[in-house]
């Protein structure tokens, strides 16, 4: 299944960490992540700090090491302020 989704050349993964992933959920994503790692373009948006991460992995040594791929040679853009959900919700 995870040879389907190789072929894009960006894939987003929007709100990791809104739930947690069982054993299996959290091997099957860094098997995804590692196959892409630096050949494909992913983009992940959380609101999770990377020391939370575990919280939502359940395994120190995946999260550690999926942290690992996923940081290395990326851009990491911290975006502090306002929800944009809340203040388009507030001009209603």
């Amino acid at each position: 299944m995870t040879r389907i989704f190789e072929k894009y050349d960006m894939v987003i993964l929007d709100e990791l960490g809104y739930i947690s992933f069982d054993t299996e959920g959290s091997e099957l994503l860094f098997q995804y992540i590692a196959m892409r790692y630096e050949r494909k373009s992913t983009v992940i948006t959380t609101n999770l700090i990377f020391s939370d991460w575990i919280k939502t992995f359940h395994d120190t040594a995946l999260t550690m090491a999926l942290l690992d791929r996923i940081t290395h040679n990326a851009i990491i853009l911290n975006m502090n302020g306002e929800s944009y959900r809340r203040r388009q919700g507030a001009k209603k």
